[in-house]
């Protein structure tokens, strides 16, 4: 079983997308690590990246080729600044030169150098294969870009057979919900409780309290700059960018100078059912336009439906809770990583596997769960929004127009957010004694979808609405 920490499930990148673009970008890294140890990164002449399946057919609209540059250059996607971005690939192209982890100029064709392979690798649907070529031979090594940012080596495909055993070091490994409710039973604590406990066995508390303030912190500076953002997005569908335009009209005249102050602000407006949707779907709706426009997210659980859990969490903070403090959002942020890695471990949060079902689906359980936590839901509780939040979103495609992640991905993130605070809701108001689909149910459920649902509605815009779209008319 794996072992996989909130930390794994929310990571700080850039967009537009986590398999497309930060799991690429830190595949390069892992290479580059891999030839230093063998002794080879000296050595190396040249380089080339070919892309397989999902990444091939949409990656120039999640802008793979640029993560795989950037990876190679030595940029680390959580502190680069994206102004940067744009300037960095420039360079590249014009020169013909890679400064390899910036450490060494190597020849690099931007056309040549990274290759679209249609077809698709046996392992999974996002491969990659690294080559150098070194004393005129070349060394090659395989990547996956599994979901979420994850990347694994070819070999562990194989691990079972090789008789490798994996062992999560937790005290309280939790596979699924069963054994989730079990640990909160035995501990007497809620979810957030005992995902702290673990969380303790590998990193102390002051650490936990640090990177989680620095996740709540990226993700409320996210949707802040595009609340407050206008214009169009980049691609070509000249997407309006609609965060600016319903935060305009949302907001009242209280002057602010920082995100903390326009979380205030906020917190003075009108609030009926109409104003908390639109809220709402303004907070997710900032979050993914900034991802489509390469600025840095967190990916919860993935890039594309990295708006679902700050938008959620921020309702609480500005809506529901004018005293919710630090201790809030972390209960929030522990419960919805534990979510999503039940989803991980059980299924998938890859959309080039398992549809868009597998990002914004879950990315809504995740929220609908943590939502419940503080809304003061019992551990059976947390467990059911999880469940009603992923029901209602089983079968879901992707299908993004022209491979960018935009047309339908960005207002699916409003959707997810709505639909994930109505799970809380009639969470909170059942008996799970009464509840006919536990989570681990939905869960193989979704998997099960996922591995029957036909390959053109999987992150490869040959089906849906990437195709019935008529792209003169965007």
């Amino acid at each position: 079983m794996e072992c996989i920490s909130v930390f794994d499930m929310l990571k700080i990148g850039v967009g537009p997308s986590s398999s497309h673009t930060l799991g690429p970008w830190r595949a390069a890294e892992r290479w580059i690590k891999e030839l230093k140890v063998s002794g080879h990164f000296d050595k190396v002449e040249n380089i080339k990246v070919d892309l397989f399946g999902s990444l091939s057919l949409t990656g120039k609209g999640h802008a793979t080729d640029y993560a795989v540059m950037l990876g190679l250059s030595g940029a680390n996607p959580e502190t680069i600044p994206t102004e940067s971005i744009e300037q960095t690939i420039i360079d590249i192209k014009s020169t013909g030169l890679l400064m390899f982890n910036n450490e060494r100029a190597l020849p690099f064709s931007f056309k040549d150098d990274i290759v679209f392979n249609r077809k698709f690798l046996p392992f999974h649907a996002n491969g990659m294969i690294f080559s150098a070529t070194i004393n005129g031979r070349k060394r090659k090594s395989t990547f996956y870009s599994i979901g979420g940012g994850f990347v694994v080596k070819e070999e562990r495909q194989n691990s079972k057979a090789n008789k490798i055993i994996f062992y999560c070091t937790f005290p309280y490994p939790v596979e699924n919900g069963v054994k989730l409710l079990e640990f909160c039973k035995q501990l007497n604590l809620p979810v957030s409780g005992v995902v702290l406990e673990n969380e303790k066995s590998i990193r102390d508390e002051e650490t936990i309290d640090f990177e989680l303030k620095r996740i709540w912190s990226t993700m409320l500076e996210c949707m802040c700059i595009g609340c407050h953002t206008e214009g169009n997005l980049p691609g070509g569908l000249n997407v309006r960018r609609r965060a600016f335009d319903m935060h305009k009209t949302l907001k009242d005249e209280v002057p602010y100078s920082n995100p903390q102050e326009w979380m205030a602000s906020i917190r003075n407006t009108e609030v009926k059912f109409r104003q908390i949707l639109q809220w709402v779907s303004c907070f997710a709706l900032s979050v993914n336009e900034v991802n489509a426009a390469l600025g840095r997210v967190v990916t919860a659980p993935t890039n594309g439906s990295a708006g679902v859990i700050p938008a959620v969490l921020m309702y609480y903070m500005v809506i529901e809770n004018h005293e919710a403090d630090f201790q809030h959002i972390k209960k929030f942020l522990l419960v919805a990583g534990e979510i999503g890695s039940i989803f991980k471990k059980g299924a998938t949060i890859s959309a080039a596997m398992g549809g868009c079902q597998a990002e914004i689906g879950v990315s809504s359980a995740m929220a609908a769960a943590a939502l419940c936590e503080l809304l003061g839901g019992t551990p059976e509780q947390v467990l059911v929004a999880a469940e009603i939040a992923m029901e209602h979103h089983l079968g879901l495609t992707c299908d993004p127009i022209r491979g960018l992640v935009q047309i339908p991905c960005i207002e699916r993130n409003s959707m997810g957010a709505i639909k994930a605070i109505n799970a809380a809701e009639l969470a909170l108001s059942t008996d799970p004694k009464n509840v006919k689909v536990p989570l681990d149910s939905v869960v193989n459920t979704m998997w099960e979808t996922a591995k029957d649902m036909n390959s053109k509605y999987k992150e490869t815009s040959e089906g849906g609405l990437a195709v019935r779209v008529n792209l003169t008319d965007c």
